[in-house]
């Protein structure tokens, strides 16, 4: 039993010198775990295009705030940002309407991103 309890602690805090089998048993173990867990368990999705340039500020009272990145909007003329914006938030799984959008400037006036307003 002894014998044991000195394995599992010394495989805990690793204690076995490289180039020994049980050095290569724990190695393998953790390379199984890496490539063989399956996806969903840690709810790791692919994400759409854009999506992960969409971040919500705040929600609350029925309003939703998205932070969308500068780029994702450059280059389309203003009047029809807004309905850019609206498919944007809709591609990254939200059922919102975006009913305002501001742009947010640093301190030299250049855009850094969009503030988005929605509503259900």
């Amino acid at each position: 039993m002894r014998k044991v309890l000195t394995g599992i602690r010394r495989a805990i805090l690793w204690d076995y010198p490289r180039a020994t089998w049980q050095y290569d048993v724990m190695v393998g173990v953790i390379l199984a775990f890496l490539f063989l867990t399956p996806r969903a368990w840690f709810r790791d999705q692919p994400r759409l295009p854009g999506a992960s340039r969409i971040a919500i500020l705040q929600a609350g009272h029925g309003t939703t705030v998205y932070w969308i990145e500068a780029d994702l909007l450059a280059g389309i003329p203003e009047a029809r940002q807004l309905e850019k914006a609206n498919e944007l938030v809709r591609a990254s799984g939200e059922r919102q309407s975006v009913t305002r959008l501001e742009p947010a400037l640093d301190s030299e006036s250049e855009i850094k991103g969009y503030i988005a307003f929605t509503r259900p």
